[in-house]
């Protein structure tokens, strides 16, 4: 009785350690879309995007988010948590110079509305992954290739300009990055629940922006892939 008693208070714990590491990654998550929408709202409305989309500065930006991006996936466990937070932040304040673009393409109602769908399949997908008792870490491996072979797919179609291509990888995104979002949440649980809370608060703090990142890629490739489809055109 007394180990099953201990057992128990084990789970309690490493649920609750579990649930406060989500909620840190959620809200990082939360900033990081909150700064990108701001930026890219601020950027198209005052003029500069369309300044931005005509010069040279705009695939720097591109270049600088993927370099960021990677510097941060390998570097982070020796940078401190503080310049972890500042990449993590320079980051989505990059993505929202670019994604600026999106406001010169379709219009504001349906940028909307694509958010609010993309907010609930994203927040469906998350549910599941905490929830389901099924192991998704078999997923990680295809859903990476998935993610590689749309990127060569998106390249190839840049000189083949097919349509049918263009409805078929975005198609296919939007199964990636649901499956993705699942699968990185189900990820984040079980870093909480094997004891990143008592790991110090630079531990925490890094691996609260790790997961952020993931889940902010998740929700943003999500978002372009169905604004394809819902998207309403300015022209």
């Amino acid at each position: 009785m007394y180990q099953t008693s201990n057992q128990i208070t084990l789970t309690q714990a490493r649920q609750e350690a579990s649930t406060i590491f989500l909620a840190k990654v959620f809200n990082w998550m939360a900033v990081g879309l909150g700064l990108t929408g701001v930026v890219a709202w601020f950027t198209a409305s005052s003029g500069l995007a369309m300044q931005l989309v005509a010069s040279p500065v705009f695939m720097i930006l591109l270049f600088a988010e993927l370099g960021l991006v990677f510097y941060l996936s390998a570097r982070i466990d020796k940078i401190q948590a503080g310049t972890a937070t500042g990449l993590f932040i320079g980051y989505a304040v990059l993505n929202g110079l670019t994604l600026s673009m999106v406001f010169l393409a379709y219009t504001q109602s349906s940028i909307a509305a694509t958010f609010f769908i993309t907010a609930g399949m994203f927040g469906s997908m998350a549910v599941y992954g905490l929830v389901t008792k099924r192991d998704l870490s078999a997923w990680g491996s295809f859903l990476f290739m998935g993610v590689i072979g749309i990127i060569i797919a998106s390249v190839v179609n840049i000189f083949l300009k097919s349509s049918s291509l263009y409805w078929a990888i975005s198609l296919i995104g939007v199964f990636v990055f649901v499956g993705l979002t699942a699968y990185d949440v189900q990820k984040i649980k079980t870093i909480g629940e094997q004891g990143i809370m008592e790991q110090g608060d630079e531990t925490v703090r890094k691996g609260a922006i790790m997961g952020a990142l993931a889940l902010y890629l998740d929700f943003i490739n999500l978002f372009l892939m169905l604004l394809r489809f819902f998207g309403g055109s300015r022209d």
